[in-house]
């Protein structure tokens, strides 16, 4: 059978082949540590599922509005208009089965065939794939390292723009960098996305899996909230990655095309699960609040560990739940240059599973640096100890 010839385009989340092949490593009898997925292994508050199960008792298991339930668009409304100073209503929310299809459903939405889109690289790597899957022409930047953690490369920001550029993704609170730009470098994109007319996917996935200081959002600048859409997720601060659930938050007209792809791509998002998101952000938030402090705990942990390896140098990010440490001296140690041998080589040798920088996008001219993304979210912190411990003998041998 012939596959459409647009399927070429269309890239995959290369963390999941490394899940993979951790597998097989484990099934094999060895012991794996777990760093490559940011999958989490902290259970969903028990207020979340117990809602769930009651909303399912109470027989909300039929369609739903393609829109979503209005309870759910009104309080996702109320909640991101708490934290970001917006001023969305339920019109400006259409829920979502998960964030990742905000990506390709925005760029749906605004994108032509032979547009060019600015998208963070190393980045999420979907990004790219529905880009060019959709007939646009993915335009990468990236980010150089700064006194505390990563910083955006806005001179590659300003000169990749062209005539041809409509769309800018923006992610931070980064995956995989950890990044987090200052009001200053926010500023600076919310005038540049101003000046030259663009529109703007907000990817907020980490907003609030924070250990210090205030998530700020682009959409909260002045000109900015009618140019934004935000992508908004229940995975990551109610562990609920596999509850599939999250919506985009933008300008009405926008917000009812993407209701629109909804009814054509999955009808709506499962009833009782949009419930029970309504008690993730209505109810009580001690769940989130432990959830915090466990992956801060994880988060220390490795670091601590990470800058103790010979070779190895790690940025402690305020948030998120990634690292995304520089390599470069122990893979010259090793006499490795080649990333996928760098990784096999851990792997097989101390069971540290992790992904590498060129599972985020291509690597981008004047690269000289090497590095690795470590997911913390579902390792406990015992084992991200024994594991790292693990690497760091591998480093001194």
């Amino acid at each position: 059978m012939k596959i459409a010839e647009r399927i070429s385009n269309l890239g995959t989340e290369t963390a999941f082949a490394v899940s993979g092949e951790a597998r097989t490593f484990a099934a094999a009898g060895n012991t794996v540590y777990p760093f490559h997925l940011g999958d989490m292994n902290i259970r969903t508050p028990e207020n979340i599922i117990r809602a769930a199960h009651e909303a399912m008792l109470a027989g909300r298991t039929g369609y739903a509005p393609n829109a979503g339930v209005p309870e759910l668009r009104e309080a996702l409304a109320a909640d991101v208009n708490k934290a970001r100073g917006t001023s969305y209503t339920a019109a400006n929310v259409a829920v979502q089965p998960g964030g990742k299809p905000v990506v390709g459903k925005f760029i749906q939405t605004l994108m032509n065939p032979g547009d060019e889109v600015l998208y963070p690289n190393p980045g999420y790597p979907i990004y790219e794939s529905q880009i060019e899957y959709y007939g646009g022409k993915a335009v990468p930047y990236g980010y150089v390292p700064g006194k505390e953690n990563f910083r955006l490369n806005f001179d590659v920001l300003e000169k990749a723009l062209t005539s041809k550029t409509r769309l800018l993704i923006f992610n931070d609170l980064q995956n995989p960098t950890g990044a987090e730009s200052s009001r200053e470098e926010l500023e600076a994109v919310a005038r540049f996305a101003v000046n030259h007319d663009l529109k703007v996917l907000c990817d907020e996935a980490y907003f609030d899996i924070r250990y210090g200081g205030e998530s700020v959002s682009l959409s909260s600048f002045p000109g900015m909230e009618e140019r934004c859409v935000i992508l908004y997720t229940f995975s990551k601060k109610f562990a609920m990655t596999g509850w599939r659930l999250g919506a985009a938050l933008g300008p009405a007209d926008v917000i009812d095309v993407i209701a629109r792809i909804n009814l054509n791509d999955e009808s709506c998002s499962n009833h009782f699960i949009q419930i029970a998101a309504v008690e993730a952000l209505k109810g009580d938030q001690s769940g989130p609040r432990k959830i915090l402090e466990v992956l801060k705990e994880r988060r220390d942990a490795a670091v601590e560990i990470l800058n103790s390896i010979p070779g190895v140098s790690c940025y402690r990010p305020n948030a998120t739940f990634y690292l995304y440490p520089d390599v470069t001296e122990l893979m010259q140690k090793k006499g490795l240059t080649d990333y996928e041998a760098f990784r096999k080589d851990v792997l097989h040798k101390t069971g540290v599973s992790f992904c590498t920088r060129l599972h985020f996008g291509r690597a981008l001219p004047g690269e000289d640096r090497n590095y690795v993304r470590l997911a913390y979210s579902g390792i406990d912190e015992e084992l991200i100890r024994k594991g790292l411990g693990l690497l760091k003998e591998y480093a001194r041998a």
